[in-house]
């Protein structure tokens, strides 16, 4: 890790939690969200604006959550899966 790079994250108080070698798996969840955003909305299209792309960023991230069926959550949308665990908290309450 670059020392300036370790300076950065200090001055802007971010904490570094750097990958074990082998152990790739934290990356691998979060590739996973970005790639259908790449290649469903940012590949396809171009933006005049910053806010023409928050905007449909924003529409991406609705659909997303409300009507895609996410197969690693047995087929369930990202709302009815957190809805889910929202319940089963206050269940285990």
């Amino acid at each position: 890790m670059s020392r300036v790079f370790q300076d950065e994250l200090r001055l802007l108080g971010i904490q570094s939690s750097p990958s074990y070698v082998g152990q790739p798996e934290g990356n691998g969840v979060s590739e996973r969200m970005v790639r259908p955003l790449k290649e469903q909305l940012l590949w396809l299209r171009t933006f005049d604006t910053a806010e023409d792309q928050r905007v449909a960023l924003q529409a991406f991230r609705r659909d997303y959550n409300e009507n895609w069926l996410v197969g690693r959550w047995t087929h369930r949308t990202p709302a009815v899966v957190r809805a889910d665990q929202g319940s089963d908290l206050r269940m285990a309450a």
